[in-house]
């Protein structure tokens, strides 16, 4: 299976390192930008993604995960920034090479876009 929806509405994602255009090396051993088959440059970001819990409530563990981007996402993108990602999707892949076995999830998006603030602490009629 590839491509999987994945909704992560339950996670705060936190920019650990910007997005970029993607790159890949040829068999020359040349850094060259990666495309789409229509020929649009992809993107990559590394999220920190992090349970969001109830007040009072301990978060487990979280996890940074680099995902890429299928199109640009502009300039204000920076470290600590708190997005949500378009249309994520993931994929589990497995590759063998000289012996070892290398397997995870590959983690996809048509884009980011800045996470709606956190709401206000409510005053409970305290006077």
């Amino acid at each position: 299976m590839r491509d999987i929806p994945v909704n992560l509405g339950g996670y705060k994602l936190t920019i650990v390192e910007p997005p970029t255009p993607k790159m890949r090396e040829d068999a020359k051993g040349q850094q060259v930008l990666v495309t789409d088959r229509d020929g649009a440059t992809q993107f990559t970001v590394s999220l920190f993604a992090k349970l969001r819990v109830k007040t009072g409530e301990r978060a487990p563990k979280g996890e940074e995960i680099k995902v890429t981007l299928g199109t640009d996402p502009g300039p204000d993108f920076g470290e600590d920034v708190r997005v949500e990602l378009l249309d994520a999707r993931v994929s589990p892949y497995q590759v063998e090479s000289a012996g070892r076995v290398t397997s995870g999830l590959a983690w996809r998006a048509m884009g980011i876009k800045h996470a709606a603030p956190a709401p206000a602490p409510r005053n409970n009629g305290d006077k």
